[in-house]
């Protein structure tokens, strides 16, 4: 072995690898979606506790069912819905997206990046239709 400097090892002589980081890795959308879906599985668990307080609402009582129609009525009630419905749509297209991978399909850069924004636009989209249907049976404005 080389002679080594004084106070030096052979471990410090060898060239330590470079971890990647976010300088080298190339920004994807997939990554994203990655965590948007887990975000939105995350929405979902307080989503069924909604649910769950309008089902037991609607069977104690006229009482309880009013202060229920009351929450979901107001401003913030309604975008509370407004982000359980996107984040179940949104949830559900991610599931299709996987579904088309595991079935061998769209696994290709440029394909995983169309269906990452597909599910964006998707679910967007799917939301503004389900709240202009539900607007428009509900009987429109009150």
């Amino acid at each position: 072995m080389a002679e080594l400097e004084a106070g030096t090892t052979a471990a410090a002589q060898r060239p330590r690898p470079l971890s990647p980081h976010l300088q080298i890795y190339k920004f994807m959308l997939s990554y994203v979606m990655s965590g948007f879906h887990r975000v939105s599985g995350f929405v979902l668990y307080f989503g069924v506790l909604l649910i769950a307080w309008w089902l037991i609402a609607a069977a104690t009582g006229p009482n309880a069912y009013a202060s229920i129609e009351w929450f979901m009525g107001s401003w913030i009630g309604r975008l509370v819905l407004l982000g359980y419905s996107w984040a179940l749509l949104h949830h559900m297209l991610g599931g299709v997206r996987h579904l088309i991978w595991d079935l061998s399909y769209g696994l290709e850069p440029t394909e995983r990046e169309f269906l990452a924004l597909a599910t964006i636009v998707g679910s967007i989209s799917l939301t503004v239709v389900v709240w202009v249907v539900g607007y428009l049976a509900m009987g429109g404005p009150r």
